[in-house]
C-alpha cells in the first residue's frame, strides 16, 4: 500500500529536502509526497487528491497558518491525521495545536530521523483507522441484511459476531409459521400500483413488527405470503408457544387491518395461517453474493399446506398435532385427521383459541360434536346442527355439518 503524505510549508528548500530524505520510499512506491505553501493551498490539494492518508503542516505560513489549516481538516468528515511542525520552544501554539486534533508534533529545526519515524507511527495511525472503518462498515452492510429476517436485537448480535456465525446450513427442530391472504390476486389486477404498494407496505410492514416482538425470524416474503421461523438461527425451547401466541397477535392485526381497509373502501382479504413443527434444514442459501436466510423440508410444505387448509375448513389458523402437543398451555379444538397433500400419512389438525373463546360454551358443545363424529356415533350430525342452529357464524361446525350430510365417515379428510 502507498501512502500519500501532503506537507505544508512555505520554506522553499523543504521540499528539495523531503524529497531526498524519502526517495527510496518513494521508489519503491511505499510512499507518494504531495506539497503545499500554505493552508489555502493544502485545501485546494485536498480537494484533488482525496486519498491523501496524512498531513504535515508548519504553523507560521502566509494567507492561511497551519493552526487554521488544522480546524478546517478536523472540520471535515474525513479528519486527515495532522503533524504539526513549531518552534522549538513553542508551547502555547503546540498546546493549541494538539488540542485541536493534531496526531503529533515537530520542532524546528526538522530532526528527519524523528520525522520518519513520526510518519511511520501515524500511517500504523492511519491503517489502524482504516481498519476499524472497514469493519464497521461490514458490521454495517450485515446489520442491514440480517434487519430483513431477525428482530433487531437479534440482528445486531449476529452482526457483531460476523455475518456467517450462527446462520450457518443446519437441521434444527422449528416452528414455522405460514401467512397468506384470500383474494389477494384479485386486488392486485384491480388495484391502482401506488395503492397496492402503500396497502402491501403497511401489511407487510405491521405483520413482520409483530414477528419480531416473539422474536420469530422472517425467512421469506413473497408478494402477501410471509414464513416465520422460531427456534432458529438461536434456540428457543419454547418456540411452539412462540408460534401460536405470535400467530394470535398476528391474527388479531390482520383483521384490524381488514377492518381500517374497509372503511377506506378497500376489501383487503382475510389472512391465513399455517402452523407446523419438525425438522428442517435451516441457513444461509443465499451464497457468497446474498444473505438469504431461509429453511426447507417437509416441516415447511406441511405449514403451506396447513395454511392453504383455512380455505375449505372456514378457519384463520390451522395447527398441526406437533404443535399443539408442543405449546405450553395450548388452547384449541381439533379440526380432524387431514390428507395433505404430499403427505402419506394423515395429519391431526387443530385451530387454536385463545383462552376466553375456548372456555366459551360453544367451543365445549363443539368437542362433543367432533367426539360423537370420531366415534362414529350417528349423534354427531344433530349434535352439529344443533350447534350450527345456535352459532351460525362457526365456520368450523358448518364445514363438518356439510361433510355429514354429504355422507362422510369420520374424522379423516382429503384436502388439497
Amino acid at each position: 500500500m502507498t501512502a500519500t503524505i501532503l506537507f505544508v510549508d512555505d520554506e522553499p528548500d523543504l521540499e528539495a529536502l523531503v524529497l531526498q530524505k524519502f526517495r527510496k520510499q518513494v521508489r519503491d512506491g511505499q510512499l507518494a509526497l504531495i506539497f503545499a505553501r500554505d493552508g489555502l493551498e493544502a485545501l485546494e490539494s485536498l480537494e484533488r487528491n482525496p486519498h491523501v492518508d496524512m498531513v504535515v503542516s508548519d504553523i507560521n505560513m502566509p494567507r492561511m497558518d497551519g493552526l487554521s489549516l488544522l480546524a478546517k481538516l478536523q472540520e471535515a468528515e474525513d479528519k486527515k491525521s495532522t503533524i504539526i511542525v513549531s518552534a522549538y520552544g513553542d508551547m502555547s501554539n503546540i498546546r493549541i495545536a494538539m488540542n485541536r486534533g493534531a496526531f503529533d508534533f515537530l520542532t524546528k529545526p526538522i530532526d528527519f530521523a524523528d520525522l520518519e519515524t513520526t510518519i511511520e507511527k501515524t500511517i500504523r495511525h492511519v491503517e489502524m483507522l482504516r481498519e476499524v472503518r472497514r469493519r464497521q462498515m461490514e458490521a454495517e452492510r450485515a446489520h442491514a441484511a440480517l434487519s430483513r429476517h431477525f428482530s433487531p436485537q437479534l440482528a445486531k448480535r449476529l452482526a457483531a459476531s460476523g455475518e456467517g456465525e450462527g446462520v450457518e446450513i443446519q437441521w434444527r427442530d422449528i416452528a414455522t409459521i405460514f401467512t397468506d391472504i384470500t383474494g389477494f390476486t384479485s386486488l392486485v389486477e384491480s388495484a391502482p400500483p401506488e395503492t397496492l404498494g402503500e396497502l402491501l407496505n403497511e401489511y407487510v410492514g405491521g405483520m413482520t413488527e409483530i414477528v419480531f416482538t416473539h422474536e420469530g425470524t422472517v425467512a421469506k416474503i413473497i408478494g402477501d405470503a410471509i414464513q416465520v421461523l422460531f427456534n432458529a438461527p438461536g434456540d428457543q425451547p419454547d418456540y411452539a408457544t412462540r408460534a401460536v401466541a405470535c400467530a394470535h397477535d398476528l391474527d388479531a392485526w390482520a383483521q384490524s387491518f381488514c377492518v381500517r381497509q374497509k372503511a377506506r373502501g378497500v376489501n383487503f382479504g382475510t389472512t391465513r395461517i399455517g402452523i407446523h413443527a419438525g425438522p428442517a434444514l435451516v441457513g444461509n442459501f443465499g451464497g457468497n453474493r446474498f444473505f438469504d436466510y431461509t429453511a426447507y423440508g417437509d416441516t415447511i410444505n406441511t405449514a403451506a399446506r396447513l395454511e392453504a387448509a383455512n380455505k375449505h375448513l372456514g378457519t384463520r389458523i390451522c395447527v398441526s398435532a406437533s404443535v399443539a402437543n408442543g405449546a405450553a398451555n395450548f388452547h384449541g379444538r381439533p379440526v380432524g385427521d387431514l390428507m395433505l397433500r404430499g403427505r402419506s400419512e394423515p395429519l391431526r389438525a387443530f385451530e387454536p383459541l385463545r383462552q376466553t373463546e375456548f372456555e366459551a360454551p360453544a367451543t365445549a358443545q363443539y368437542s362433543e360434536a367432533f367426539g360423537k363424529m370420531e366415534a362414529g356415533d350417528a349423534a354427531a350430525m344433530p349434535a352439529f346442527a344443533a350447534l350450527v342452529g345456535m352459532h351460525a357464524d362457526d365456520p368450523l361446525a358448518s364445514f363438518h355439518l356439510k361433510r355429514l350430510l354429504n355422507g362422510a365417515k369420520g374424522i379423516r379428510m382429503q384436502l388439497e
